[in-house]
């Protein structure tokens, strides 16, 4: 997504790029994308809400599934942080 807010960055192990990949907005971590060689698929889920994940045929497509359920996600929360108004 080109208008992304999540920063995503690969993990790596001795200067090896492993096939992982954090999210985090600011200092918060919002996001992972890993490649589960099981089913030779990407699967993300969101340290944010335990029992949400999916799966997606290329990295790029599992965060772009990922950052559009965490934007549905969290415009739940948009009440709870409008102002007061009245």
């Amino acid at each position: 997504m080109s208008t992304s807010k999540i920063i995503w960055t690969q993990a790596g192990l001795s200067e090896v790029p492993l096939r992982r990949f954090t999210g985090r907005v600011g200092a918060v971590e919002v996001a992972v994308v890993e490649y589960d060689g099981s089913n030779r698929l990407w699967t993300w889920w969101s340290p944010l809400v335990e029992d949400i994940w999916g799966h997606a045929q290329e990295a790029e497509a599992a965060q772009q599934a990922c950052e559009i359920w965490l934007r549905g996600w969290l415009e739940n929360f948009r009440p709870f942080f409008a102002s007061d108004t009245d």
